[in-house]
Parts: structure tokens; C-alpha cells; sequence
């Protein structure tokens, strides 16, 4: 049974000549190897915040202010910031405690 299995995986093969397979492993002449495609200068960019184009350095400039803003949330006033906290904590209990609205 093992012989007859191998006989048709045998029969299925097709040999390629060694010449055919040294120009399937060659890519084109007039191809970009990837390496030099990865080190390309990017000279245009998108604002990552409303999408407009923008030049490298102005793009530099919108990515270290987004850096340098606060983590801490102090841009969001006490007020609003207490709110989340209120509506995170009915969000918590809420599976506990169906009747709150």
C-alpha cells in the first residue's frame, strides 16, 4: 500500500531542470530591492489629527507637541473628569444592580 502511495506522489512530481529553477530565484533587473524601499526619505505627510497634507518638518513638529502634551488629562476640566469617573463606576454596577437607570 506504502509502495503504491509513493509510486503516485512519484508520478505527480514534476522535476524542474536546474537551469529553469537558478532564473525563478533571480528577480527582475529593472525590480527595487526591498531594503532600498524601506530606507526611503518620506518628504509628505498627513496630519494624524484632521488628515491634511503636511511637509516633514511641520509633521515633525505636530508629533512632538502630541509627545509633549500632558498624560495626566489635565486638558479635560475637574468637572468633566468626574462625570467619566461617575459614569464608569454606573457602568461597573450596572450588571449587579439592574435598576439603576
Amino acid at each position: 500500500m506504502q509502495s503504491e502511495l509513493q509510486g503516485e506522489l512519484q508520478s505527480d512530481l514534476q522535476i524542474i531542470p536546474d537551469d529553469q529553477l537558478q532564473n525563478l530565484a533571480v528577480p527582475e533587473p529593472d525590480d527595487i530591492p526591498e531594503e532600498l524601499l524601506r530606507i526611503e526619505i518620506i518628504t509628505e505627510a498627513r496630519s494624524p489629527l484632521t488628515g491634511e497634507p503636511l511637509s516633514a518638518a511641520e509633521y515633525a513638529q505636530l508629533l512632538e507637541s502630541i509627545q509633549n502634551t500632558p498624560a495626566d488629562g489635565s486638558l479635560i476640566s475637574s468637572e468633566i473628569r468626574q462625570l467619566i469617573q461617575l459614569l464608569q463606576i454606573r457602568r461597573t454596577l450596572r450588571p449587579v444592580l439592574p435598576f439603576i437607570p
